[in-house]
This record gives structure tokens, C-alpha cells and sequence, in this order.
């Protein structure tokens, strides 16, 4: 799922002092997840930005809603948001783009989109996937060095890795848990093959997919 957090209070108020009347607009989906974006979520923040624009003078009124995506245009058919002059989306960045072609009023962020990811637990995911367009996965057995390497290096690992450790300290070594992994399924030999250097042309910024006609456009 795509993990996103909520940006600072004080950068959202940002946004939405400049207007009069601000929809705020969750999703039920991830961002609900991330406990980010839910209905609970639009409540809350409705509440902490009427106490935090009112300290600084400014008269906003907030409403919320909840749409099941807002990643999707079926959904975004849903919404309705006559007599708003600002919409607060509560969603990732594909939400917030969608919703904002599709609106006549300014929309803003109130989450931070970063990663996509696994889960560990109750609201706690791992970063495994950064959408590079030329999956690695079959030759490092799922785990994804782009990802979960702090330089995403294609082979490795660095001269930095100490005792299966990254040298920032953080994290285990991608390519060590690569390499116990591959010879766990009796694949070491693996580890030895040199990968080519990707094709960074597929992972573009403005990209349209299409499944009917297969291709990207």
C-alpha cells in the first residue's frame, strides 16, 4: 500500500488561511490505513485547524467528508464541494492530483506520500517498492536493493557494510539479507552474477498506463 503521513500542522494552516471556507476530504482507503486520512483523522484535523487558525486571527470555516478513493474518478463523482473556495485533501499524491483536475477550487495536501510498502503490525509498514519500472526481484530474491539500499546500488554490497550492518547505522545491509536469503533457496551462486545498469528511462515522472492497450504513454 502507499504509506503517507501528515505534513505539520503549521504548514497545512498555511494553505488554508488564505481562504474562507475549506473542505477537508479523507480517503478511506490507504490513508485510512495510515491512520492518516480516515474519518477519524478528518475530524481531528478539522478540530486542531479551527484551534490553530483562530490563534492567528483567521476566521476559516472547516467541513469533512470521507471518499472511499479519491484516486479514482468514480469516486471523486461523489464529492461534493459547492460552496467551498479550497478543498484540504486527506489522501496521497495521486488523490491530491486527481481531485485537483477535477475540481474548480484550489486543492492542497494535508499527508505527506512516502513509500510504498508491507506491512509489519498495526499501522507499521516497511518500505519495500519505489515503482523504479524494471523489477529486480527475481534475481535478489524480494528484496528490493533500490529500496531497502540506503544507495540502492545493484550490486552489492558497498565497502561501507560492517558486521551485516549498514554504515548509516539504521538498517541491516539489503544485499547481506539478499545474499542469506538467495542461499537459503540453495541460490548463492546468484549472488555472484553482475547486474546491468538500469534502464532509468522507465521510471519517468509523467507517465500514463494504459492496461487495455498495454503500454505507457
Amino acid at each position: 500500500m502507499i504509506v503517507v503521513r501528515q505534513k505539520p500542522v503549521d504548514e497545512i494552516c498555511a494553505f488554508v488561511t488564505r481562504h474562507r471556507r475549506v473542505l477537508l476530504v479523507g480517503c478511506n482507503t490507504c490513508a485510512a490505513v495510515a491512520l492518516a486520512g480516515g474519518e477519524k483523522e478528518v475530524d481531528l484535523m478539522a478540530e486542531l485547524l479551527r484551534l490553530a487558525t483562530s490563534r492567528k486571527a483567521s476566521f476559516v470555516e472547516f467541513s469533512g467528508t470521507v471518499l472511499t478513493r479519491q484516486c479514482e474518478p468514480e469516486f471523486l463523482e461523489q464529492l461534493d464541494s459547492e460552496g467551498y473556495d479550497a478543498i484540504l485533501s486527506m489522501a496521497c499524491g495521486a488523490g491530491v492530483a486527481l481531485l485537483a483536475s477535477s475540481v474548480d477550487v484550489p486543492v492542497y495536501p494535508a499527508l505527506d506520500t512516502l513509500f510504498i510498502g508491507a506491512a509489519q503490525g498495526l499501522a507499521s509498514w516497511e518500505a519495500e517498492c519505489s515503482a523504479c519500472g524494471q523489477c529486480v526481484l527475481g534475481r535478489t530474491a524480494g528484496i528490493c536493493p533500490i529500496t531497502r539500499c540506503a544507495k540502492g546500488i545493484l550490486n552489492g554490497p558497498c565497502g561501507g557494510m560492517s558486521d551485516g550492518r549498514c554504515e548509516l547505522g539504521d538498517r541491516d545491509c539489503a544485499w547481506v539479507l539478499i545474499f542469506q536469503r538467495l542461499e537459503k533457496f540453495g541460490r548463492s551462486e546468484e549472488f555472484l552474477e553482475i547486474a546491468e545498469p538500469k534502464d532509468h528511462s522507465l521510471r519517468t515522472r509523467l507517465v500514463t498506463w494504459d492496461a487495455h492497450e498495454d503500454g505507457i504513454r
